[in-house]
Formats: C-alpha cells, structure tokens, sequence
C-alpha cells in the first residue's frame, strides 16, 4: 500500500465511487503518472479503475476546476502543463495558510487525528530502514499535508491547502530527480508532527512556516 492510499483520507470513512475516482485520478495527475499535457481517455481511464465512465466524468469535471485537467471544445481532456511560474503564488498562498492549519491542528485535532499523526511521525522516522525511493517519499509528504489539513477542522481551509499542495507537488514531481534531499525535507515533518500531537501551537505554526520556506528554496535551487 503506498503512503498515499494509507494517508488520512483513508481514515474509516465511506466514499462513493465518483469520489474515490477523484482522489484515484488527481493523485496519478499530482505524482505526473499521467503526464502534462497528455490527453485523457474517460473509458481507459474508467476500466483502469473498475468503475463506469460516469464516475470519471464527475471526477474530471472536479478535477478541471482544481486547475489539473483542462477541456477544449471538440478536442477532449487534458492534463495541465506544469507552470513553474506558479511556484512564488501558490508559495505565498501556503506560508499563510500552512502555519494556519498547524496551528489549529495543534489546538483542535481529534483524539483518532492525534493518533493518526503520532503514528505517520513514527513511520516516518523508520524511512531508513524501508529504503524507500523518491516516489514513496513524495506519497509520505502528501499523507502529511493531508492528515495536518484533516486535523485543522476548518473544511474550506482543508479543501484550498489541498489544491495548493497539489500544485506545489506537481511543481516538486517535475524536478524530483535533480532534488538531492527529499528524504530530509520528509523528516523534517516529524518535528512538526510531534508538536501538534503535543498540543503545541506556538511551535507547530513556526515549523510550518519553515517547512514550507524550505520547500521553496529547494526547488527554486534546481530550477
């Protein structure tokens, strides 16, 4: 199971099929398994997922609005190019909104969220011993974001941080090979996961922040 399909959305809820071809579909847009610019066939895309083409017209129609696909008349459905232009918005976006969900994490997570973030923090710490590749730590990073935004307990602040962090992974997937450190800016996760387990406001929002400071000067390092 990847870190992904084990991340928070996964935590014992009951989703319909449209919903579940949604998340299948964004995260293989997000990790560039279907690739910028490729176009999209809703019935491969539907027997790959073992579901109708309904579900994956819904999913796509949400999709277009995450700025992940784009439609053209007579044309059909595309993944979006990868804008690395976009980098200094969507990064100005998340160091206000980033320490914001952290912060309130910390202050109002659920006891199954704390635990939930408890365990991730431990995983992660074991990376060593899994070998895991570039990928897997890409998966882990999304299981973070997502499990942070989940434990915020504001839904609107959730649903923007994802599609901000969806963009920024696909920014981070498109020069992952020439990023020398991914497994550091994983564990650096831990701290902050621990501090919000803990309660800890203050330091959760300051490592937030720091985090997604470094993320930015990485990948702006290599472009």
């Amino acid at each position: 199971m990847s870190a992904v399909s084990a991340g928070p959305e996964v935590l014992a809820e009951s989703i319909s099929l449209a919903e579940q071809s949604y998340r299948d579909i964004r995260d293989r847009l997000i990790m560039l398994d279907i690739r910028p610019g490729e176009p999209i066939n809703d019935g491969q895309l539907a027997l790959e997922l073992g579901v109708g083409r309904t579900p994956v017209r819904e999913a796509l129609k949400r999709l277009e609005i995450d700025h992940l696909v784009i439609s053209y008349p007579r044309r059909g459905t595309f993944a979006t190019i990868v804008d690395i232009t976009e980098l200094a918005d969507v990064s100005e976006l998340r160091r206000s909104l980033e320490p914001l969900a952290a912060r309130k994490a910390a202050l109002s997570a659920s006891d199954a969220d704390r635990e939930a973030l408890r365990a991730l923090a431990r995983d992660i710490e074991r990376l060593e011993e899994k070998e895991v590749d570039k990928r897997g730590l890409m998966e882990y990073d999304l299981s973070v974001h997502r499990l942070i935004y989940r434990a915020a307990g504001n839904h609107h602040l959730e649903e923007t941080l994802i599609r901000l962090d969806n963009l920024a992974t696909r920014i981070w997937c498109l020069v992952l090979d020439k990023v020398p450190s991914v497994a550091g800016h994983i564990e650096e996760h831990v701290d902050l996961l621990d501090a919000i387990v803990a309660g800890n406001a203050a330091t959760a929002e300051t490592l937030a922040l720091a985090h997604i400071t470094s993320f930015e000067q990485t990948i702006r390092a290599v472009l």
